[in-house]
C-alpha cells in the first residue's frame, strides 16, 4: 500500500516537529502549550499523510487541539501559557471533573490528557520504526505500540477496528518517505534527535498529572 500524496500545506516535516518540541520546555521544565499544540499539529499531518488508517486518532486529536486553542485564546488565556499553569488554574477553580463526568467535559486538563496518551503511542511507534530493520513489519510495530498505550483507554470495538486498520499499513520505506528528511539513515538520525525531546515532554506531563492524581480523568 503506497502512502498517499500530500499537498504542500498538509505535508509532514519531521524537522518541524523536532524544532517545535525543542521549544516546548522552559528553562525550569514547564511545558509551553503553544508549542505543544504546534507539535501536535505536525504529528496530525504525519497521521494524515498515511491516509484514513489513523483517522480515528487524528480526528480526535484535531478536536482536542481546537479545545485547547479555545482556552488559550479565551478571556483566561493567560492561565493557559504552560501545562503547569493550566493545571493549577483549573484545579484551584474547580474546573476539572476529577472522579466522574460532569459539567467540565472540555476542561484543558482532560483534553490534554487525551493528547498525552496518544503522544505515548506515537513515541513508542516512532521508536520502533527508528530501530527497525528495512523489512520490519509496521503493522506489528504499530499494534504493539498501541497495545502498550492507547488500547487500555479504548472500548473493544475501537480496539478491534484499530487492529484491522493496522494490518494495511504501508511499509517502513513509505513511513520514512513522508517524513521528508532524506535517505533512511538521515530519518533514523533525526528520529534519534526528536524522540528524546518528545519523551521529555511526555514524562514531565505524566509526572505532573500523577502528582495531582489526574491520570484517569473521566
Amino acid at each position: 500500500m503506497a502512502a498517499p500524496v500530500a499537498s504542500e500545506e498538509q505535508k509532514f516535516s519531521l524537522k518541524e516537529v523536532l524544532d517545535t518540541f525543542n521549544l516546548c520546555l522552559s528553562e525550569n521544565k514547564e511545558v509551553y502549550l503553544e508549542h505543544y499544540v504546534a507539535g501536535w499539529r505536525g504529528l496530525v499531518k504525519f497521521l494524515n499523510c498515511l491516509g484514513s488508517v489513523f483517522g480515528f486518532i487524528s480526528k480526535d486529536a484535531v478536536n482536542k487541539i481546537k479545545i485547547l486553542v479555545t482556552h488559550m485564546e479565551g478571556e483566561n488565556g493567560s492561565q493557559y501559557v504552560t501545562v503547569q499553569s493550566m493545571v493549577k488554574y483549573e484545579l484551584d477553580n474547580e474546573l476539572v471533573d476529577l472522579t466522574k463526568r460532569g459539567i467540565h467535559p472540555e476542561s484543558g486538563c482532560r483534553t490534554l490528557l487525551r493528547l498525552h496518551r496518544a503522544l505515548r503511542w506515537l513515541e513508542l511507534f516512532l521508536e520502533r520504526l527508528r530501530i527497525s530493520n528495512e523489512d520490519g513489519k509496521t503493522s506489528v510495530m504499530c499494534s504493539e505500540s498501541y497495545n502498550e498505550s492507547l488500547a487500555q483507554y479504548h472500548p473493544w470495538m475501537v480496539r478491534k477496528a484499530a487492529g484491522m486498520a493496522f494490518c494495511v499499513l504501508p511499509g517502513r520505506s513509505a513511513f520514512f518517505e513522508v517524513m521528508n528528511v532524506g535517505p533512511p539513515e538521515q530519518v533514523v538520525a533525526m528520529l534519534g534527535e526528536a524522540l528524546p525531546l518528545i519523551s521529555d515532554v511526555y514524562q514531565i506531563t505524566e509526572e505532573l498529572y500523577a502528582q495531582h492524581d489526574m491520570l484517569d480523568l473521566p
